[in-house]
């Protein structure tokens, strides 16, 4: 049963998150809806990560075991057929190696956290960013950023509701740059506590507008304490932009 490597890119914002949730509308639920027009195979496929509900994606990657063998571009192309009604977009696809797992054999994953910085409200991006009115200091927040990569005891930064086994986590890149009117943050770890990046970003912003200081971030990682978390940001400026195998 050839095992099939997929490229997938999507709009989070009709979903009720990526994982499959019965009746509710999800990103899995498209996509196993086109295999299923595709080919009449149903089938549960396996992801690198599972966003929630309104987060995007740009680099999110899947596999699906069809029990046919196709050329990789035919079912990209029937798949991206029996997905024009959805938000979603199979970007690639190809016959993944032997004992390849979308999840297992992933050493990295990269999300990109856009914040539009201006008085003005987006109109083409609406849903696709955050909007902060008070402008923000770019350069403070990346310093303080620098605080959170390596391995730490990431609680502060851990929803309530995380099932990880542990809070402990190694990041690996925390960059905040500006680009024009948008802050980007961008963030990489072989894995993440469940609204860890939503919630790290957030507690920027405290600093990027002046009420926290680098050491105010610092001392709320180190609190291991939920409750010494800033607010957490919303998901609409939150995107998986890639996974490294």
């Amino acid at each position: 049963m050839p095992r099939y490597r997929l490229l997938i890119e999507y709009d989070g914002r009709p979903y009720s998150g990526f994982q499959a949730q019965g009746a509710l509308p999800t990103v899995q639920g498209a996509i196993e809806r086109a295999v299923k027009g595709f080919c009449g195979q149903t089938l549960r496929l396996q992801a690198a990560g599972r966003t929630d509900t309104g987060v995007h994606a740009t680099g999110q990657v899947v596999h699906i075991d069809l029990e046919k063998d196709w050329n990789p571009e035919v079912v990209r192309n029937a798949l991206n057929a029996h997905l024009v009604a959805e938000a979603v977009s199979v970007l690639d696809a190809s016959v993944a190696e032997e004992g390849w797992h979308a999840r297992f054999s992933a050493k990295e994953r990269r999300y990109l956290y856009r914040i539009l910085n201006r008085m003005a409200p987006p109109a083409l991006d609406r849903g696709r960013v955050w909007h902060v009115k008070k402008a923000l200091d770019a350069e403070a927040m990346h310093e303080a950023a620098q605080a959170l990569v390596g391995h730490h005891d990431f609680t502060t930064f851990r929803d309530l509701g995380c099932q990880a086994k542990s809070p402990c986590k190694t990041l690996d890149v925390a960059r905040v740059r500006r680009e024009g009117d948008e802050v980007l943050l961008e963030f990489a770890s072989r894995s993440f506590l469940h609204r860890q990046v939503r919630s790290m970003t957030g507690s920027l912003a405290e600093v990027g507008v002046g009420r926290w200081t680098g050491a105010d971030l610092k001392a709320a990682l180190e609190a291991r304490d939920r409750k010494a978390c800033g607010p957490v940001a919303p998901a609409d400026g939150l995107y998986l932009t890639g996974v490294s195998y």
